[in-house]
């Protein structure tokens, strides 16, 4: 693992790649030879704001948009089924015929595209190569196989934790240049027969035990099973997924991990299933990651931004760094924009726009960690959020779990600016611990109507400042 765990302290805390400055988005299928879908615009998708790059309030946030580098293909463009025999009837398995239209795209100069028609495949694991963009027509859906030997032994991250298990969805490993786009659908229902599991605890109990390799900790044949999330890219750079449309999760919807340069454009994750811990988007120990015209259904955190969890998270050690945010519709049931508990590595340089809460989304912002987990959350920005979270505008926890030990976390700065609710139980509920205080939260040119509990928690934070605050219509300092 030496050379693996080289290349992921390249992409540490910091790390910006140069690239060409991102316009409005532009969906990728536009320019697919033989296709005729319209671009997809702001407005189309997300919470219907038209917001430009530009748009931004923070010269930081429009940096990071400016460097993230973005994908490009070259002019190869096959079939699946035409060239490779790829069948839409619902009962062919796919496997082969897409893992070999990815491998003749990714053998050609500058890549290309895979396009599949509409039509219904069924599939086991897709890996993605690099400069090979997997293009979903419209009408076409990919059902995920119960054939759980049909999804190979990978190296993934289970809550913050390496380990090998059945592959996700659609994967790639330290690839460059990958995209997955189109109007398609993804379908994991298929999969509830395998994958299945959440108990982390022996995952934590080989830690101990000195498996401190992720090839030592193979969840398959062990006796245990963990579910594998919708959509990984792990190790890659410069990534793009966009327009699809996620059903049926099993686990985690969305989760770069270890990559940079990410971008993901109006894509609408599942808010309906009665699974727990299907987050939308889940970007763990990454930088610079773009997740903008979203409409991200989730039976928990809208996007929950993670970077390890406790003695595997420090033996990494990558933060998630420079994340911008715009233009979502948040309908899930915990938090809109949330920042742990996996959060040992670090998260900084958050920055979220123009989006709307919808359902059952309990928080705008939720910060969580313990002393068990360390880490720290700092600089993390929200600005002109719509909507009624169902508990508190923002929660700072630093208990989480009520899980000990001796790693101190550091929370702040948090800045909430032009946000407003009709609706909400109580507005701020921020605490650190006498020993982890929060190095600063501002709350600035807010209106929130319909609170039930107007008196705000603030304990152990440094440099409070409430301007042009109002809640029930009268202006709070405190």
């Amino acid at each position: 693992m030496a050379d693996s765990l080289s290349r992921r302290q390249a992409i540490g805390i910091g790390a910006a790649v140069a690239g060409a400055a991102v316009a409005a988005p532009v969906i990728a299928n536009a320019a697919l030879a033989g296709t005729n879908a319209p671009a997809l615009t702001p407005a189309a998708a997300g919470a219907g704001h038209n917001v430009s790059p530009g748009d931004l309030p923070w010269p930081e946030a429009r940096k990071i948009v400016a460097d993230t580098k973005t994908t490009k293909f070259g002019t190869k463009t096959v079939d699946a089924a035409k060239d490779f025999g790829a069948k839409g009837d619902g009962k062919t398995d796919n496997t082969a015929a897409f893992a070999a239209a990815i491998k003749a795209v990714n053998a050609a100069t500058g890549g290309g595209t895979v396009n599949v028609p509409a039509g219904t495949y069924v599939t086991g694991a897709i890996r993605l190569l690099s400069n090979v963009n997997f293009h979903l027509a419209s009408g076409a859906t990919l059902k995920f196989s119960g054939d759980k030997s049909k999804f190979p032994v990978v190296l993934t991250r289970y809550e913050g934790i390496e380990c090998l298990n059945y592959s996700p969805m659609v994967y790639a490993n330290g690839a460059t240049n990958i995209a997955l786009t189109g109007s398609g659908t993804l379908d994991a229902g298929g999969t509830s027969s395998w994958n299945k599991g959440n108990n982390r605890k022996f995952l934590e109990s080989w830690i101990s035990a000195g498996r401190t390799k992720p090839e030592q900790r193979k969840v398959p044949g062990s006796g245990n099973s963990l579910r594998v999330a919708f959509i990984e890219p792990y190790n890659c750079d410069t990534v793009l997924i966009e327009g699809v449309k996620l059903k049926n999760p099993m686990f985690w919807q969305l989760h770069p991990v270890l990559s940079k340069n990410v971008i993901i454009d109006g894509v609408s994750t599942d808010p309906s299933t009665a699974h727990s811990n299907t987050d939308g988007c889940d970007p763990e120990s990454s930088d610079h990651v773009i997740i903008r015209n979203c409409t991200l259904g989730a039976h928990d955190d809208n996007i929950a931004i993670k970077s390890g969890r406790d003695a595997d998270g420090r033996r990494i050690n990558v933060p998630t760094s420079n994340v911008v945010v715009y233009n979502c519709l948040m309908n899930g049931n915990w938090g809109a924009i949330t920042c742990g508990s996996e959060q040992t590595g670090g998260i900084k340089n958050v920055f979220a726009y123009k989006c709307n809460i919808v359902g059952a989304t309990k928080f705008a912002l939720y910060v969580k960690s313990n002393t068990l987990r360390g880490g720290y959350s700092e600089n993390i920005n929200l600005d002109s959020f719509t909507g009624n979270p169902t508990r508190s505008y923002v929660f700072v926890l630093p208990t989480y779990n009520g899980q000990t030990g001796s790693h101190p976390f550091s929370f702040g700065p948090f800045s909430i600016t032009n946000c407003t609710t009709t609706k909400v139980p109580k507005v701020f509920d921020v605490s650190g611990t006498s020993s982890s205080h929060v190095h600063g939260f501002a709350a600035k040119n807010c209106t929130f109507k319909g609170v039930s509990n107007t008196s705000n928690t603030f304990k152990n934070v440094d440099h409070l400042v409430l301007a042009n605050v109002t809640i029930n219509g009268k202006v709070v300092t405190r």
